[in-house]
């Protein structure tokens, strides 16, 4: 089933895409598989990150996702 997994700030850096589809039944799979495909420089930044699934955060990564869902990739944020 594809999913559009939409990358931002550090994360879009050590992807080094926006955005992109990829076929994933699982939080966990859509994870391995964008680490294969972009390396170690995004799997350390995967570590600080949080997920929103469909416009929900998740941590859950046994979480199934839907046909069509979309995954934001978002590292911590600073501001002030």
């Amino acid at each position: 089933m594809s999913v559009t997994v939409r990358y931002f700030a550090g994360a879009r850096a050590a992807s080094g895409v926006d955005t992109e589809s990829r076929d994933a039944a699982t939080l966990d799979e859509l994870v391995g598989q964008i680490v294969d495909a972009h390396g170690e420089k995004l799997e350390r930044v995967l570590t600080a990150c949080s997920f929103l699934v469909d416009g929900t955060t998740t941590r859950n990564r046994a979480l199934q996702l839907s046909p069509g869902a979309v995954v934001d990739v978002l590292p911590p944020f600073a501001g002030g």
